[in-house]
Formats: C-alpha cells, sequence, structure tokens
C-alpha cells in the first residue's frame, strides 16, 4: 500500500492538469481524477508489475474521460433546476398541432381535385414542376397556375378557421 502511495501521489496535480484540459471544467476535472484515483487504487493488484505507473494512471484518466465527453454527448448538458433558464423548461404546447393538422387536411379536401393533385405532388411528394406536369399530362403553365390557386385557397380557408380553440373556464 505504501508503495502505491509513493508512485501515485505525485502524479495527482499532472493529472488534474490533463483532466482540465481534457473536460474545460475545474470541477468536472476533480471529479474525473477522483473516479481515477479510486480505479488505479481499487486495481492496483491489477497493474503489470514490470509497467509504468504513470502511463497507467494516465491511461485510465484518458479513457474515463474520453467515455464522460461520450456520455455527455449522448444526454446532452446536465442543468440543475435552479440555474436552467426558463426558455429550456418551457415546452410549446402540443396539443393543437393534431388539431391544426387536422384543419389542413380538411382544407385539402375541399379543393378541387386539380389542385389538389398538384399541390400533393409538389408539396408533399416533392416533385418538379415539369415532373408535375409529366405525371397529369398538362402544360407546366397550368401547373403553375392550379398550384398558384390552390396554395390561395388554402391560405384563406386557414386564416377563416380559428388559431386557437376557445374553451370555456371551470371553475
Amino acid at each position: 500500500m505504501r508503495d502505491m502511495m509513493v508512485l501515485i501521489e505525485p502524479l495527482i496535480p499532472g493529472l488534474r492538469r490533463y483532466a482540465r484540459s481534457l473536460l474545460r471544467d475545474a470541477d468536472a476535472a476533480d471529479d474525473l481524477v477522483q473516479d481515477c484515483l479510486e480505479r488505479v487504487v481499487g486495481r492496483w493488484h491489477q497493474r503489470r508489475a514490470d509497467g509504468n505507473a504513470r502511463s497507467w494512471a494516465y491511461t485510465i484518466l484518458h479513457n474515463l474521460a474520453v467515455n464522460r465527453m461520450q456520455q455527455r454527448a449522448r444526454r446532452g448538458t446536465h442543468l440543475t433546476m435552479e440555474n436552467a433558464p426558463e426558455a429550456a423548461l418551457a415546452e410549446p404546447p402540443a396539443q393543437e398541432s393534431p388539431l391544426h393538422n387536422r384543419d389542413i387536411v380538411a382544407a385539402m379536401q375541399r379543393l378541387p381535385d386539380d389542385q389538389k393533385a398538384v399541390l400533393l405532388l409538389i408539396s408533399v411528394e416533392d416533385l418538379s414542376y415539369a415532373e408535375t406536369a409529366r405525371v397529369l399530362d398538362i402544360p407546366i403553365g397550368t401547373v403553375m397556375s392550379r398550384l398558384s390557386r390552390a396554395r390561395e385557397r388554402l391560405r384563406r380557408e386557414m386564416a377563416d378557421t380559428p388559431a386557437t380553440l376557445h374553451l370555456r373556464r371551470v371553475k
């Protein structure tokens, strides 16, 4: 145990510098060094007797740092409730989205078939004007005029529908 302390204790300042340069956060680096030292002490018996304790400790620190960075990339940064900006905690309401989508589909169903076909092929299926003209066997100018009329009619119908639901309050 004494020989381990003699070999490891002088490495701590260098381990801290390396951890800080990797993580760029003093608190996280100190935690990383702590975890590294726990592994070094806990697995000291697994170290090769002829191996270099310094390189072994730095390897453990480096691998722990890589794992932490990958974990942070997967999970995102950790925010405490007190330090989180209100915008990070707020989420737009999702109740109206399906209703809005339903209104758009209903408005599209009310379009004349020729306008609906052009609008769906260009907007939903992502065909070009020329491809749409070939599919429907009409001139490209006709495609553009039908698309313009379909978009304008859809815009007018969506403007007539209320943007939000008006629910009565129950106390």
